[in-house]
């Protein structure tokens, strides 16, 4: 029994490092509680904030050079949505919108290549990550009654 608790709330963590809107959904459907939910997927999107906060230059410039060998478009439709809220907002912004429409990988990427300090963003993405694992998973725990409801 132990065992399978670990592993549920493992999936949510893990999930959550790569794309935050995982760790609800994974959290309601193995059956853990709101909390349980709601702090592993900040949780998890944090372990990627601290990793790539350190390796963030490192990591674009390697994608740059994937890129260019690929002989993909320097920018795309993305980046230059992602430059504009960068030039509007900052890493305030970048942070905020991290959880709803990047990765927590991706949005520490862009906060470290525009130069923002570790520091920083370890605390907008923390704010970031808390407020929107509780609003999500808030969202996931009740659509899921609206859900069973239609079916």
């Amino acid at each position: 029994m132990l065992l399978e608790e670990i592993i549920k709330c493992l999936s949510v963590y893990l999930i959550s490092m790569f794309k935050f809107f995982g760790g609800p959904v994974t959290g309601m459907s193995v059956g853990l509680a709101y909390w349980e939910t709601a702090l592993l997927t900040a949780a998890g999107m944090m372990t990627s904030v601290v990793i790539f906060s350190f390796i963030g230059r490192a990591a674009s410039k390697w994608y740059s050079n994937y890129r260019r060998q690929k002989k993909m478009p320097v920018f795309g439709k993305k980046s230059r949505n992602i430059v504009k809220v960068w030039k509007s907002f900052g890493v305030v912004g970048v942070a905020f919108l991290t959880p709803l429409l990047l990765t927590p990988i991706l949005g520490t990427v862009v906060a470290a290549v525009f130069g923002a300090s570790k520091r920083t963003i370890f605390l907008h993405m923390l704010w970031s990550a808390i407020l929107w694992s509780f609003v999500q998973t808030y969202l996931v725990y009740e659509l899921r009654h609206l859900a069973v409801g239609l079916f």
